[in-house]
C-alpha cells in the first residue's frame, strides 16, 4: 500500500514534466503522416499521427469505370491500412520522445500489450 503512495507522489512530482511531454507528443503526432493505398494504387489514402484522416485520392480510371461497390471497398481499405500504419508510426514517435512511458490522453494508442498494434506493411 506504501509502495503506491510513494509512486503517488512521484507522480504529482513529476506532473508538469508529464503535461509538458504530453503537449509536444501531441504536437509532433501532427507532423507524422502515412500513405497507404488499395487496388493497386488506384486510391490512396493519408493519416497524420494523430489518426486523422488528411487526404484520399481516388484515380479518375476508377471513378469512370462507375462501380461504387468497387470504390468503396478500396477507399475503405485504404483508410483502414493508413490509420493502421499512422498508428505504428504513431507509437514510435511516442516511445521516442517518453522514452517508452505510457502517457495519459494517448488510451488504445499503442495496443492492449502496451506497445506498437501488430499488423501487416
Amino acid at each position: 500500500m506504501f509502495d503506491k503512495l510513494g509512486n503517488f507522489a512521484d507522480l504529482m512530482r513529476n506532473a508538469g514534466k508529464i503535461q509538458e511531454t504530453v503537449q509536444k507528443a501531441t504536437e509532433s503526432l501532427g507532423k507524422v503522416e502515412v500513405e497507404a493505398d488499395a487496388g493497386g494504387g488506384a486510391v490512396k489514402a493519408r493519416a497524420n499521427g494523430r489518426l486523422e484522416l488528411v487526404s484520399v485520392r481516388i484515380d479518375p480510371k476508377l471513378l469512370a469505370d462507375g462501380d461504387a461497390e468497387l470504390l468503396e471497398d478500396l477507399v475503405t481499405a485504404a483508410v483502414n491500412q493508413a490509420l493502421l500504419k499512422a498508428r505504428e508510426a504513431a507509437a514510435q514517435s511516442l516511445a521516442s520522445i517518453t522514452g517508452g512511458m505510457n502517457l495519459p490522453g494517448f488510451p488504445g494508442l499503442f495496443g492492449a500489450g502496451g506497445g506498437p498494434s501488430g499488423g501487416g506493411a
